[in-house]
């Protein structure tokens, strides 16, 4: 193995229709990610993207330690060209857009992303925030990296082995075959018990890499096992992406077993050779190879446009909004391409080139880890915006404020039990004393209304259980809870709420009757319950509200009611029966708190009363507990 920066490497003659199939590749994360319900498994196309690399690179690899031609430095050297060009590009506009665009705490973390990225462990931040699909996925402006820093691991990697294998004169097959087998039982095995880690970690990402690596040695050393049915391979092929697109969805463990489709599927068509039909008359279209050929720089361009778009306007952008962004960032890619890409790549003065991408990728990351310990530089927020409405924000501010507050709730087998945030056990009570007068008992939306309910009703110590499920008694994360608020006589008043619309999804009627089993259970214990109807809930951040940006389209603090209403429906009337079949039981109503003749307000006077579009935040709470009590004397006597 040669280890002359100069040696020459040889690659793999060009085919136009692996452009074409990196084309729908990358087509399909832009499709997800601009209409997610619409394109619902275009995430599938980072699977493929993996399975191309894993052939070109294992090609390239295999073929050069073969021929006793291979250069580590100038394998280095010549990805170091191909992939920093367009993502400093990308990460240096993205840090200076955030500097003017961005709240401190959102650019703190863009900060922290930005040193991840540089880095090329965006894959293990984004394990540790576990949030692909979550709701907070569309704030974070560099959450795609993830998979480019799995790819970049494997490059590392990959051909310091394949080196140390070829010296000992080990068998690339086996230990290619070794690796995936390897690989995919971690992703079958984490999919289940850490879907994070399966999503997001190189060890369960690492077979889908093996597979275009399988690939490439079949290629060079047995090519008639590939060469028999080509046009059936590729149908083949292209038909298992297309069903993958069609088929998988958020909902699936994936990866899991089910990544296999879009991984064989992409087996099959690179395999078929660039003479198949398929590949040959359709993958290699024009118009197709055009986007794989800007597939890298529109891949880092588009989410970020998409990211930004979604943080300013505080909620989910106008589809013409996302339209445009993905145009822009179109064209972006073509204009990277065109005018740093290639002229990087390409060319002389290597050894400046190295030197300048290196150094600029420290300066980044190092920008970035600043950014993230200087917590965005607060001193920028009076620049950025102007701030219309009091309140919290998020939901640490929130349990800060609880857990100075109030103590920690008894018993505690039911505490150590409770959900944690942040190092934050979600379990209070407002006095230090284990007899309880009012137990809330419900999802984070009863915990919604502790806060406000234990100030306003200073005189009763008021305990609140929650989990993340149903508040029922044969549900088993309840049923301790349950067992003793029933066999605690000093427990006189017993609320009962939850996120009604999510719990009781999809058929309300099937929970009817373990929820109405509850409450008489309750009940029959001399207890007076409350069922609990939700607030209203919104579309867009409080932010919206809270704040008016510089660059944002409108200030926003109120929504139709039509629409929270219409989905109320879905459930009241299961509240509303189980209470009149019950003498004991009362159902109260705090959106009519929140809601005006047609609309629903998330502030009013200066104050937020939300810290999310579906959680109260301190004055929310504090506002709805003291209506409540105000309407509802009953409670404290």
């Amino acid at each position: 193995m040669k280890s002359r920066e100069s040696a020459p490497l040889t690659h793999p003659e060009y085919r136009a229709d692996i452009d074409g199939l990196r084309a729908i590749a990358v087509l399909s994360v832009v499709g997800f990610h601009t209409f997610p319900a619409t394109v619902a498994g275009g995430f599938i196309g980072v699977d493929m993207f993996f399975v191309i690399s894993g052939f070109l690179i294992s090609s390239i690899i295999f073929s050069n330690l073969e021929h006793d031609s291979f250069s580590i430095l100038e394998f280095y050297n010549r990805r170091i060209r191909r992939i920093f060009p367009a993502l400093l590009t990308v990460l240096l506009v993205s840090f200076a857009f955030g500097w003017f665009a961005l709240l401190p705490e959102e650019y703190t973390q863009l900060g922290k992303h930005i040193a991840g990225g540089a880095g090329f462990i965006s894959n293990v931040i984004s394990w540790w925030e576990s949030g692909y699909f979550d709701t907070e996925a569309g704030s974070k402006p560099m959450l795609h990296l993830w998979s480019l820093a799995i790819e970049e691991q494997f490059y590392i990697v990959w051909p310091l082995l394949l080196a140390f294998v070829w010296r000992r004169h080990w068998s690339f097959f086996r230990i290619t075959a070794l690796i995936a087998l390897m690989s995919f039982a971690a992703n079958i095995y984490l999919v289940s018990r850490d879907q994070p880690a399966a999503f997001y970690s190189s060890a369960s990402r690492f077979w889908e890499l093996m597979i275009g690596g399988i690939l490439a040695y079949i290629t060079l050393h047995r090519p008639e096992l590939t060469s028999r049915y080509k046009d059936a391979q590729s149908l083949v092929g292209v038909a298992l992406v297309v069903l993958s697109l069609i088929i998988i969805n958020k909902s699936r463990e994936f990866p899991g077993w089910w990544a296999l489709l879009p991984i064989v599927g992409s087996f099959f068509t690179i395999s078929a050779g660039p003479t198949a039909w398929m590949n040959q008359r359709i993958l290699s279209n024009k118009g197709l190879v055009w986007f794989g050929l800007i597939s890298y720089p529109l891949y880092l361009w588009h989410w970020p446009l998409l990211s930004f778009a979604q943080i300013i306007e505080s909620g989910k952008p106008k589809a013409s909004m996302r339209i445009s962004a993905v145009v822009a960032s179109i064209a972006l890619a073509w204009l990277t391409y065109r005018l740093i890409e290639r002229k990087i790549r390409f060319g002389g003065k290597t050894a400046i080139k190295i030197t300048v991408l290196l150094t600029l990728t420290v300066l980044l990351g190092a920008g970035g880890y600043v950014t993230f310990s200087h917590n965005g530089f607060e001193s920028r927020k009076a620049v950025q915006v102007q701030e219309l409405n009091a309140g919290d924000i998020g939901h640490d501010e929130f349990f800060r404020y609880a857990s100075r507050q109030f103590y920690v709730c008894t018993p505690p087998e039911i505490a150590k039990a409770a959900l944690p945030w942040n190092g934050y056990g979600r379990c209070f009570q407002s006095k230090h004393t284990d007899k309880k007068d009012i137990a809330i008992i419900g999802d984070s939306h009863a915990e919604d209304l502790f806060l406000g309910l234990a100030e306003a009703v200073k005189q009763k110590n008021i305990v609140y259980y929650v989990h993340g499920s149903l508040p029922v008694l044969d549900n088993e994360e309840f049923k301790n809870t349950y067992t003793y608020v029933i066999s605690d006589p000093s427990i006189q008043k017993v609320i009962i709420s939850a996120f009604w619309i999510v719990r009781l999804h999809p058929d309300p009627r099937q929970y009817e009757h373990a929820l109405k089993q509850s409450v008489e259970a309750l009940t029959s214990a001399k207890k007076s319950v409350y069922l609990i109807e939700d607030v209203p809930y919104f579309s867009f951040s409080p932010k919206k509200c809270k704040y008016k940006r510089m660059l944002a389209q409108a200030h926003q603090c109120s929504e139709q009611s039509i629409g929270f209403f219409a989905q109320v429906k879905r459930y009241q009337t299961i509240l509303e029966r189980i209470a009149k079949s019950n003498s004991q039981v009362r159902v109260l109503y705090p959106a009519n708190y929140l809601c005006e003749q047609e609309t629903c307000f998330m502030a009013k006077h200066g104050v937020l009363y939300y810290r999310d579009p579906w959680h109260l935040s301190i004055y929310g709470s504090q506002y709805i507990g003291s209506k409540i009590l105000e309407d509802n004397p009953d409670l404290i006597n």
